[in-house]
């Protein structure tokens, strides 16, 4: 039981989406969220990575360039971090994330896509950064 008086179902193993998503960053990610709310934590590991991540028609790289494009439209910066690290572990190239965040312009107007790209630039900062 948690203080929350809920049973939880034991967190589930690193599953195929999960793992990529998350990359090195997992442990991080999980105390975060766990760090929010336990229970959160388990229904966000079992519901969309476990099972809506785990069982689409969609690849992996395809579902996380939606996910990008998903976030900036809800103004999201730490999950959008989160998935385009995510879209690159999964195959997706820089000019593949550009033309999702791209394609938020039409929809979603200049300020959020340009707070999309900021993202995008500061998380390849970042990498460059480590290399260097």
């Amino acid at each position: 039981m948690t203080d929350t008086g809920h049973d939880l179902p034991p967190a589930p193993p690193e599953t195929g989406a999960r793992k990529i998503i998350f990359g090195s960053q997992h442990d991080r990610i999980m105390a975060r969220l766990e760090g929010l709310d336990p229970e959160l934590a388990a229904h966000i590991q079992a519901f969309a990575y476990d099972t809506v991540y785990d069982s689409s028609a969609l690849d992996l790289k395809t579902q996380e360039l939606i996910a990008c494009a998903l976030l900036v439209s809800l103004g999201s910066p730490p999950e959008l971090r989160t998935h385009l690290r995510g879209a690159l572990n999964a195959g997706a190239t820089e000019a593949e994330l550009r033309g999702a965040l791209m394609l938020c312009v039409p929809y979603l107007g200049f300020p959020r896509t340009v707070a999309g790209f900021e993202a995008l630039k500061n998380y390849l900062d970042a990498q460059e950064k480590k290399k260097g």
